[in-house]
């Protein structure tokens, strides 16, 4: 059986390949039943969260990622996920690769995140924005930089100080501007692409300071309690999210304003599926404000998984 470790999994995941094999697997599906989602307590701290997240591709490819997501990590420096993901043949059951679920699911989360952008983001966006200090924000980077003409980062962390260490240590890894924002309002209004990869149970992007035509990409607040936008983002944006199944249960910044009667199931316009299989033509107007909410899907971790093995192998 095949293993990657974390730095083999990330030479075997190019993210030009990565983001077409995600739009391949999102053209043309797999089997992907409901992933069990278990809380853990963990003393002292706030709780941490258990993911089973199984697909298939009959007769082809099975895996089944297990994840844990410890917020509490951050105290420790630690990354706030850990990951395994099993790959099998789907005809005979052999186990085929155990790959870094940690790295995969870095990797697949930003990939589908510029995927989105690919149909929403101006074609003419040079400035990203990224809120948080943590794993994902170099794979967002690059992955957006693999389907727009980055010029500029700026990263904004609730600690200056790590964002301001955070965008010294990449600033010597990609060849672009890269600092550190003293002001969230501001580099808001300024930015083109705003990505947020936090935590947050508390909104952090206000709607009222972006500019026109900016594209909000947000990747955290995976639960129905947190919550990376406000209201007002809500009500100007038009909205876009991974899978509708995910985002109407779990991800707080759809479920919060749907309880609140702010918006309904119809605002939402498309899902990466439609707009992978062109039944929705994504961004229609220059100054449209577009918002994507992502809260991860088995299918995007098999597609990442059989690339890194087609990849290792051949």
């Amino acid at each position: 059986m095949l293993l990657l470790n974390e730095d083999q999994t990330r030479d075997a995941l190019p993210f030009p390949d990565l983001i077409d094999a995600l739009a391949e697997m999102f053209r043309t599906g797999c089997m992907m039943p409901t992933r069990h989602h278990h809380d853990m307590e963990i003393p002292g701290e706030p709780d941490a969260t258990l993911l089973l997240m199984p697909a298939w591709l009959p007769g082809k490819y099975a895996g089944v990622k297990v994840a844990t997501v410890v917020p509490g990590n951050s105290e420790r420096s630690l990354p706030a996920v850990s990951a395994q993901y099993l790959l099998s043949d789907a005809g005979t059951g052999e186990m085929l690769a155990l790959i870094d679920g940690g790295e995969l699911t870095a990797r697949r989360t930003a990939a589908a995140s510029a995927l989105a952008a690919r149909y929403l983001a101006r074609s003419d966006a040079r400035h990203l924005l990224l809120l948080g200090t943590g794993r994902l924000v170099p794979n967002l980077i690059a992955a957006h930089m693999a389907i727009r003409s980055i010029e500029e980062v700026t990263i904004w962390g609730r600690s200056k100080a790590k964002a301001n260490e955070l965008a010294t240590e990449l600033q010597s890894v990609f060849p672009i501007t890269i600092n550190s924002a003293d002001s969230l309002t501001e580099a808001l209004g300024q930015a083109d692409i705003i990505s947020a990869a936090t935590l947050s149970s508390e909104p952090l992007i206000k709607g009222k300071a972006l500019k026109p035509g900016a594209h909000v990409d947000l990747v955290g607040a995976f639960k129905p309690t947190m919550r990376e936008s406000d209201d007002d983002l809500i009500k100007r944006a038009e909205i876009f999210v991974d899978t509708r199944d995910g985002c109407l249960t779990e991800g707080g910044d759809i479920v919060q304003p749907l309880k609140a009667g702010l918006i309904s199931r119809d605002d939402i316009r498309a899902d990466l599926y439609d707009l992978c299989r062109t039944d929705h033509p994504g961004r229609q107007s220059d100054d449209a404000i577009t918002m994507f909410k992502s809260v991860g899907a088995a299918l995007e971790d098999l597609a990442g998984a059989m690339l890194a093995y087609r990849n290792v192998e051949h």
